[in-house]
């Protein structure tokens, strides 16, 4: 008999791993329920299910993973005391987030010029994704610090306090959310430190949205000196505040690290614990080649970055799906709505890995468009 798994609709490639050694269900990850998993052996799911004992009690389920880095979802001490066993997919959509960080500074007035000319990036979380920051950061030349506490301060890079990565010209927010003490990253930016962001500045939050306290954060964008922001998470989820999205610079439905290379590579790593598990033998499907990319001669740097970036991806693209979705509608149908934009999130390519054709007198940005993790080819 083959094994039953309980897969989230929105976790693409299942079938393609396990279509031949396990019979798959799917359902949305928001309603997975108890008595659907009375007939499981095993559950792959997002961040939207909470996994725990009153989801799983009583059910045959032995296997759980989530295609996500973080966790704070899952229960894993109840877990392991039931001896089922837990995977997740910790760096697998670190390349979709630093793209999407990217394009969020490329879309907002000067900071990637200001980056590039010596301005500061501070990091808060040095995990899966702050590490793939701070690499992509480095190849670009670009000056950061990182605050983590929750690290040794001897693991951590150019290592800062919260109040020196407040002051950069850019601040991004990559940790996982923790409510314990000594260091609760649970509204980890409440109003004193909002108060220290000033116009001029950027923050990006692509990591939880309780990090933020996203009330504090309301009050301080309707002050008049007040940051420029980017927010793909939100408190709580799905219920957004339309106030606070109608007040962002540029809002999307916490779909950050959604690329299809980054989905597809979490489920990989899934199948691959799965497989293990349940002495299964899988095979490893590639994702479709996306084609290359194009670029002209540019005028900076700067434009370079703006013209790779844009042709894999644009946040505004997001921002306006999403205002579309929410701004106007009632609550429940607004709750609805945030779902359904990750639920048929259209297909979205990385850069990294991508050939870029460079046109004549474009050349001499072969080392930027390396930095990218792209593969540059000139015109011959």
């Amino acid at each position: 008999m083959k094994p039953r798994v309980l897969v989230d609709e929105n976790i693409p490639g299942a079938e393609a791993y396990l279509g031949n050694f396990a019979e798959i269900t799917r359902a949305p990850g928001r309603q997975i329920a108890r008595e659907q998993l009375l007939q499981a052996d095993a559950l792959l799911v997002r961040s939207v299910t909470r996994v725990d004992a009153a989801l799983l009690a009583g059910t045959p389920v032995r296997f759980v993973g989530t295609a996500t880095s973080g966790f704070d979802h899952i229960d894993r001490e109840w877990l392991a005391a039931q001896g089922i066993g837990f995977c997740h997919a910790p760096g697998s959509n670190a390349n979709s987030v630093v793209e999407y960080l990217l394009a969020a500074i490329a879309e907002n007035g000067d900071f990637l010029e200001r980056l590039l000319a010596g301005a500061r990036i501070g990091i808060v979380g040095y995990g899966h994704i702050g590490q793939a920051v701070v690499r992509r950061l480095q190849h670009l030349a670009i000056d950061y610090c990182v605050c983590d506490p929750w690290l040794e301060a001897g693991a951590v890079p150019n290592c800062a306090s919260l109040d020196d990565v407040l002051a950069c010209s850019v601040v991004s927010l990559h940790p996982s959310l923790v409510r314990a003490q000594p260091w609760p990253s649970y509204h980890l930016l409440g109003a004193s430190e909002l108060a220290q962001l000033q116009s001029g500045q950027l923050l990006v939050n692509a990591s939880r949205g309780p990090v933020v306290d996203n009330r504090d954060l309301l009050a301080r964008l309707q002050q008049p000196d007040a940051p420029a922001v980017v927010l793909d998470v939100w408190e709580p989820e799905p219920q957004l505040d339309p106030e606070l999205l109608a007040g962002v610079d540029l809002g999307t439905a916490h779909i950050a690290g959604y690329s299809l290379d980054g989905k597809l590579l979490a489920t990989g790593m899934l199948a691959t614990a799965l497989a293990q598990t349940l002495g299964l033998d899988v095979p490893a499907p590639r994702a479709p080649d996306p084609g290359p990319l194009f670029l002209a001669a540019p005028g900076s740097p700067a434009d370079a970055l703006r013209q790779l970036l844009a042709q894999r991806y644009r946040v505004a693209d997001d921002d306006r799906r999403l205002r579309d979705a929410v701004l106007g509608a009632p609550a429940e149908q607004a709750a609805r709505n945030f779902d359904l934009l990750r639920k048929h999130y259209p297909e979205r390519r990385e850069l990294a890995g991508s050939v870029v054709n460079l046109d004549t007198g474009a050349e001499s940005h072969a080392g930027l468009v390396r930095a990218l993790g792209a593969i540059p080819r000139e015109a011959s």
